[in-house]
């Protein structure tokens, strides 16, 4: 099936650009690595953009990339994109994890070629317990298999344990982190949950930086920029995080 995604920013060169950046430098990170989860600290952060961005990216490379809503609690990707099938409604994750929907009526083709999602679908009570289901790893086998690149955009691991459910499985998590929002002591917590799920944390994307003038990546980027936020990537080691 294929569903229309309506409204899909237009990124300046310097956006596109940090993506881009993004992307290769997840390259750098292993060839081992296939499957991408994304959490943060906090709701709002800029995760869920950040994921669609670089799935769009990593699609204009060439990449075949599988794109899933993880988040089952409260999920912004058809609203903010503006979702829409020629007929019917929307199915999603919380249809199939819970055995109302196959696989094959949940995955939807999408108008960015290369870029495949699969959307959360309907709010439920037990989220965490649906991500549990064998049908989750049934899932990631198949994209492992069908994919070069699997993203899970997942809920903030501050706010519930999801996401410790979902990282495990992933070959590596990625932390959104809004600038001057979270405490350095709130972004240690979240990366001791992760750590204690036994979780490969690949590295930090530093989120609604504001181009100020005469600042470093201002000069970079300068003739590009105006005004705008820059998402970039941040590769840490777990001790410097």
């Amino acid at each position: 099936m294929r569903v229309e995604l309506e409204k899909l920013e237009q990124l300046t060169y310097g956006k596109k650009e940090a993506f881009n950046s993004l992307r290769t430098n997840l390259k750098f990170c292993g060839a081992d690595l296939k499957v991408i989860a994304f959490t943060s600290c906090t709701p709002d952060e800029g995760k869920s953009s950040t994921v669609m961005e670089l799935g769009r990216s990593l699609a204009e490379d060439g990449k075949r990339v599988l794109l899933i809503d993880a988040d089952l609690r409260k999920s912004v990707l058809v609203g903010r994109h503006h979702a829409r099938l020629s007929k019917g409604g929307i199915q999603g994750m919380s249809h199939y994890l819970s055995g109302q929907a196959k696989l094959e009526e949940v995955l939807f083709e999408t108008n960015v070629e290369k870029l495949d999602i699969i959307f959360a679908g309907r709010t439920t009570p037990n989220p965490t317990e649906l991500l549990g289901n064998p049908l989750f790893d049934e899932l990631l086998a198949y994209g492992r298999e069908k994919y070069d690149t699997v993203l899970i955009d997942t809920p903030p691991l501050g706010s519930v344990i999801d996401t410790a459910v979902i990282a495990p499985k992933a070959d590596g998590v990625v932390l959104v982190v809004e600038t001057n929002k979270c405490s350095y002591r709130f972004i240690q917590d979240i990366k001791k949950q992760l750590e204690l799920s036994e979780t490969r944390i690949l590295g930090v994307v530093l989120n609604k930086v504001r181009m100020e003038k005469g600042g470093y990546y201002n000069r970079y980027y300068k003739g590009y920029y105006s005004g705008y936020y820059k998402p970039y990537y941040e590769e840490k080691k777990a001790d410097e995080l």
